[in-house]
């Protein structure tokens, strides 16, 4: 449900950019860092989206990646100590078994 309603939202905004895009007839110069063009403003404004959307996407995507390799990471830590905890525990019940044994011959 939550990406049917992310996927409407895009979808929407969208449309409305392919609407006002169709009505914006205006061509302007576009100085750029190496160059300049001329372009009509419905291209250009579509350009821009697509790409702020695509970098937005990788940068959450890093995020996310970097903190499923951290949860990754805590979750082996745990699984490790937990093993730490249990190795004792059996090495406790086989000292007692036998300070009983020894205890029950005297």
């Amino acid at each position: 449900m939550k990406y049917l309603l992310i996927f409407l939202l895009v979808l929407v905004i969208l449309v409305v950019s392919m609407t006002l895009g169709a009505h914006n007839d205006q061509v302007i110069t576009f100085n750029y860092l190496l160059a300049q063009g001329e372009y009509r403003v419905s291209t250009l404004l579509a350009t821009l989206f697509a790409i702020g959307f695509a970098l937005g996407w990788i940068i959450c995507a890093l995020f996310y990646l970097q903190v499923r390799i951290s949860l990754a990471r805590a979750r082996r830590k745990i699984k490790r100590l937990e093993l730490q905890l249990e190795r004792p525990r059996a090495n406790d019940v086989m000292l007692s078994t036998s300070a009983t044994n020894i205890a029950s011959r005297k």
